[in-house]
């Protein structure tokens, strides 16, 4: 039975005011850690990036069992790697230095389909429950970045929390959210309205997964390096302006070099930016994004999230220029750089109008506002790799900026 203190005993002198206090201050500080690993053929059973990541034992000094876990992959990816359930299964029976895999890998859809599901999350909980997942085991999301969105989101609020391991499939995932802190699902047509910010155990981003991805997709995640450079590193920028022609052309080392600076500068932020569960009203990753999420939603997904973002930033972009914070001619030297690499700035959503003749994207800086509650706030340029916060948008200056992406795509 736990010791109790008689309730007669006096209250020392130094806990006199904490007890007679109104209002009790508690405050704690929480550390987080975990591997970012960048490897190739993470499976290969001679591989041991994957166990070093996960940093797990094959059984503790008292020899209790080696912990569990749990593997989740996108159907999608198996189109390029047919043997990838098997090869997981293979490699974690080669390894004692890895959990063990409680049963074969469980396939389910990707892309905003399993984030507009919520029956799919029920479905992982079921399947985390059942499989006996607790917080000291694991559960392993194979995929792109709205089915790592939507496995994390299952993975933590199972248990309040079980340890997650993403393996991105996708240049934006292994850059962007792969690396991140958030989970989440859509409601009601509405980006991440239901999530979580809950770390990673463990990120391992095997390129190998990237020699299969379809064209669209190659470029699509080559939005966000874009987009970090712009707010947090010209010297990035300029490289990618030099290594336009190798991107564009998928060449390996110029892809594993963005993603690894692009992750490397998201991590930052997150790890040094003040505010990595966004308890503010700023989110500077986010820059293009209010546009880049209201385009998805008009165009139901016809948008990969990578393409509205690319249009989002030369929206952005464009508008720090009218709005003087920009100098003239770094919109056209952004916009070079988005053509360059594959994308298209511009979609017919741009200039669709509400019954009040207003753009429909515009409804976009509101949605963004009530997303994070607070006062709005949107970074734009003040230079290349330097983002600015302002708390107001100028909708005929964004009508403005959308007519000059509009005369681009026309001449």
């Amino acid at each position: 039975m736990p010791h109790s203190t008689p309730t007669s005993m006096p209250v020392p002198t130094a806990l006199a005011p904490a007890a007679t206090a109104r209002i009790h201050r508690q405050r704690f500080t929480v550390a987080f850690d975990y591997a970012v690993a960048f490897t190739r053929d993470a499976f290969d059973p001679a591989n041991g990036d994957l166990a070093a990541a996960m940093a797990a034992t094959a059984a503790t000094a008292d020899g209790a069992p080696r912990p569990r876990a749990l593997a989740f992959v996108e159907l999608g990816v198996l189109s390029g790697h047919p043997g990838l359930p098997a090869a997981i299964s293979a490699h974690f029976a080669a390894r004692d230095d890895l959990p063990t895999l409680v049963r074969e890998p469980i396939l389910l859809p990707g892309g905003e389909a399993v984030k507009n599901d919520p029956a799919l999350i029920g479905q992982m909980h079921d399947a985390i429950l059942g499989a006996g997942i607790d917080r000291h085991s694991y559960v392993l999301a194979v995929g792109g970045g709205a089915f790592l969105d939507a496995v994390g989101l299952a993975a933590s609020t199972a248990h309040r929390g079980v340890r997650l391991v993403r393996l991105p499939t996708t240049v934006l995932a292994q850059n962007d959210s792969g690396v991140g802190v958030k989970s989440a699902i859509n409601r009601n047509g509405a980006k991440n309205q239901i999530g979580t910010f809950a770390p990673p155990w463990a990120v391992v981003n095997d390129s190998a997964f990237l020699d299969t991805l379809p064209a669209r997709d190659r470029i699509a995640g080559m939005a966000e390096a874009v987009k970090v450079a712009l707010i947090r590193d010209g010297d990035f920028f300029v490289w990618l302006e030099r290594s336009a022609d190798a991107l564009a052309l998928f060449e390996r080392p110029a892809v594993e070099h963005l993603i690894r600076r692009c992750a490397e500068l998201h991590m930052r932020q997150i790890a040094e930016g003040g505010d990595p569960f966004e308890q503010g009203s700023a989110r500077p990753l986010d820059f293009g994004h209010w546009s880049a999420h209201k385009l998805e939603t008009i165009t139901r997904n016809h948008l990969r999230h990578g393409e509205a973002v690319a249009i989002g930033i030369a929206l952005d972009t464009r508008y720090s220029v009218l709005a003087g914070l920009l100098a003239e001619g770094e919109d056209l030297r952004v916009a070079v750089l988005l053509e360059h690499l594959g994308f298209r700035l511009w979609h017919p959503a741009l200039v669709r109008r509400d019954s009040i003749g207003r753009p429909l994207v515009l409804a976009g800086l509101e949605e963004f506002r009530e997303h994070l509650g607070g006062r709005l706030t949107i970074t734009l340029l003040a230079g290349i790799g330097h983002g600015v916060e302002v708390n107001a948008m100028d909708p005929a200056l964004v009508e403005q900026a959308i007519g000059w992406l509009a005369a681009r795509e026309q001449g």
